[in-house]
């Protein structure tokens, strides 16, 4: 009875931090405004108030729509969707996809009284 304790408790403490491992490492998307660039990271705040870094390497791929964009194109205040997997609170991203512009707004004109 004693060894079958020492068994479940075992495979319980396994499964566990195999469970607590899987969370980091699988992808994650992180939507946002740039807040800062570094190097070739980026702080993204998200719409929840959270920031979160965002790593970028030569793999990265950067796009505007259809668009290939190089990192350097990529500026404070521009919105972002990154992918890639987590780690550690930050996203090693694949993917960058920087929003459009939005169009502008015509102005309406003034009624006269």
């Amino acid at each position: 009875m004693k060894q079958w304790i020492i068994v479940v408790a075992t495979v319980a403490a396994a499964l566990v931090a195999s469970a607590a491992r899987a969370h980091e490492g699988h992808d994650h998307t992180v939507m946002g405004t740039v807040s800062s660039i570094e190097g070739k990271n980026l702080m993204v705040k998200t719409t929840d108030g959270k920031t979160v870094m965002v790593m970028t390497d030569t793999k990265t791929k950067v796009t505007q729509g259809k668009t290939k964009l190089e990192f350097a194109a990529v500026k404070i205040g521009d919105r972002v969707v990154a992918t890639g997997p987590e780690e550690k609170e930050m996203i090693m991203a694949e993917t960058v996809k920087v929003g459009t512009a939005p169009a502008a707004v015509a102005a309406k004109p003034v009624a006269k009284k």
